[in-house]
Order: C-alpha cells, then sequence, then structure tokens
C-alpha cells in the first residue's frame, strides 16, 4: 500500500501539479484568443507577443517597487506590478486597433487580412519586446519559493517519495480560477458583457438593438490585454521570462482554443487543461511509478516521448481534432 501511494505522489509531483499550473497558463492565454475571434472574428497570432509585452512592463515595474524596497512578503512582488502591466498591454492592443485594424475593419476586410495583419504585428511587438528587454532570460520571481517543500511531506508523512508545491504554482492556480470566474461573470451577468455576446452571436442583429461597436471592440480589447498580461506573467513567474519562449507558447495556445472550440471561452479553458495534461503526460518518464506499482525495475525511462517533443503533442493533438472533430469539444457553442 506504501508503494501505491509513493507512486501517486510520484505522478501528483511530477505531473498533477505542473500540468494544473500549465493548463492554468495555457487556459488564459486561449482566453484571449477566443474573446478576439468571439467579437472580432479573426485569429490573432500577435496575441503572444502581447503576453510578452505585459509581462515586460510587469517586469520593470516589479523592478522599481524591489529598488525602493517594496514587497508583498511571501508572494511575488510581480503581483503588485501586474496593473501597471495590465494597463501597458492595453494601451499597446488599443493603439494597434485605432492604428491598425480599425482601418481594416471599416473596409470589411476578409479574416485573411486580418490574419496576416497579426502576423506582421507579432514579428513587430517581438522585435520591440526584444530591443527593450534583451534576449535573454529574466528572472524576476521573489518571495517565498516554496509554500512546502519535499522535504517537509517526506517528514511529516515518512514516505520515500515527496511532494512540493511552489509559491508560483499555487499563486498560478489561484489567479485563474479568480480570474475565469471574473470573466465569467461580467460575459453574463453585466449589461457590458451581454452586449458582447450580441454583437459576437449576430453582429448586424446587434447593431440594429442599438448597441453600441466601437464601445464592444474597445472593452474586447482591454479584457484582452489585461488576460494577456496576467497569462503572460504568471508563465513568466513560473518558468522565468525570456521574450521569444512566448512566440513558441502560440502554438499550444491556438491548440487549445481549437481543441476546445473556437469563439467559445469555457472550451477554451477546457483546452487549455486538455494540451497541458497531454503534454506532460506523454513526456513525463514513468520509472519510478513503473518500479513502485510492479516488481520490475526498468533500465530505460519508460517515456512516450523525450521532452524535446512536447511541442510536438500540441500539434499532434491539434491534427488529430481537426480531422475528428473540427469544431472542436464545445461544438455550436459561441461567446
Amino acid at each position: 500500500m506504501t508503494d501505491i501511494i509513493n507512486a501517486l505522489v510520484v505522478l501528483a509531483n511530477f505531473l498533477l501539479v505542473p500540468a494544473l499550473t500549465y493548463g492554468s497558463q495555457l487556459a488564459l492565454g486561449a482566453l484571449g484568443v477566443t474573446l478576439v475571434y468571439g467579437v472580432l472574428r479573426f485569429s490573432n497570432f500577435a496575441h503572444g507577443e502581447t503576453m510578452a509585452f505585459g509581462t515586460m512592463i510587469t517586469i520593470f515595474g516589479t523592478w522599481g517597487l524591489q529598488s525602493m524596497g517594496v514587497s508583498a512578503g511571501p508572494l511575488p512582488t510581480a503581483l503588485l506590478a501586474l496593473p501597471l502591466g495590465i494597463a501597458g498591454a492595453v494601451a499597446l492592443s488599443l493603439l494597434l486597433d485605432k492604428t491598425v485594424y480599425k482601418y481594416h475593419r471599416q473596409r470589411k476586410a476578409s479574416p485573411v487580412t486580418f490574419l496576416i495583419v497579426s502576423i506582421g504585428l507579432m514579428f513587430f511587438i517581438g522585435g520591440l519586446v526584444r530591443f527593450v528587454i534583451g534576449p535573454g532570460d529574466q528572472i524576476f520571481f521573489d518571495g517565498t519559493r516554496f509554500i512546502f517543500s519535499a522535504r517537509d511531506f517526506k517528514k511529516a508523512t515518512g514516505l520515500d517519495e515527496g511532494l512540493a508545491l511552489k509559491m508560483t504554482q499555487a499563486v498560478t492556480i489561484i489567479t485563474a480560477i479568480l480570474v475565469v470566474a471574473a470573466m465569467f461573470w461580467f460575459l453574463n451577468k453585466t449589461r457590458t458583457g451581454k452586449s458582447m455576446r450580441a454583437f459576437s452571436d449576430n453582429e448586424n442583429l446587434a447593431l440594429l438593438s442599438g448597441i453600441n461597436p466601437d464601445r464592444v471592440v474597445l472593452i474586447t480589447w482591454i479584457l484582452v490585454g489585461a488576460l494577456a498580461t496576467i497569462a503572460g506573467s504568471l508563465y513568466g513567474l513560473d518558468k522565468s521570462f525570456k521574450p521569444f519562449s512566448y512566440m513558441q507558447l502560440l502554438l499550444p495556445i491556438f491548440a487549445s482554443a481549437i481543441v476546445g472550440g473556437v469563439g467559445n471561452p469555457l472550451g477554451a479553458i477546457a483546452g487549455g487543461y486538455v494540451i497541458a495534461f497531454s503534454e506532460i503526460a506523454v513526456t513525463f518518464a514513468y520509472k519510478k511509478v513503473v518500479a513502485y506499482v510492479t516488481t520490475y525495475e526498468p533500465e530505460s525511462l519508460v517515456q512516450l516521448l523525450g521532452t524535446d517533443y512536447k511541442i510536438a503533442v500540441s500539434f499532434i493533438i491539434l491534427v488529430i481534432v481537426l480531422i475528428v472533430r473540427p469544431t472542436g469539444i464545445f461544438s455550436g457553442k459561441t461567446l
């Protein structure tokens, strides 16, 4: 029985908790992509770099607070600087909409045109971020590293395996729950949220009902900027900030949105966790688990795919979903 518990602890420590953390980050990122597609009807490939831009502003704010001796105690100081990062990402999103997207929107450009424009903006924002903060890793985490460590867990339980919970993991999961709950409350209970849903369902009917399209677009970009900064900052706190990694993060984020059902917030959240658990489960080394569950200790890592192929898992799942169920898990549902 003890061996079974040890096996479960290994799975919780190296699979369950990391997947919940990574899934929360993907869910928040996919939620931003879904909002843009649901309301503005195009795939925003610049979303990953918007995450990087908002995180960069958060990092500068964190460094400023740290230089003044301000901290959040055991929590990361970046949480205090998060509003500054959100303001920066929102300002950037609104500026790009006014100077770029609005031009094509007024001319009723096709979704393909918007997609190509967003790719161009992706490279522009990415270059700007790397020019300002540099291409290297930036570690801006401070505060307590662990809520409880593997050593403390083993000492308290007497087990051979330990379970650790990092502060960044707990902050990520709790923040994701709060943000998702606030987002669903906003979309379903507030007048502005209902206007956005109506605009998403039928733009022409919404306009005839007196809904102001400019206000809907404005609120959409504000929400997208906020979601991008929160997701990007949580990812940076957990993994460290490297600008180029946010471009790589775009594939699992879009895979999450498509797997869940493009345009559906609930689908984006579900898709984020599906992609995260799939990536980590497929690349996880089950050697210790097998050794605890059976009497045989394998010589290999008992790994389906190496960690270098983690990004390929998102692509494979995306292809399978597009073949089997192109509309995603929550097909037929909208914002």
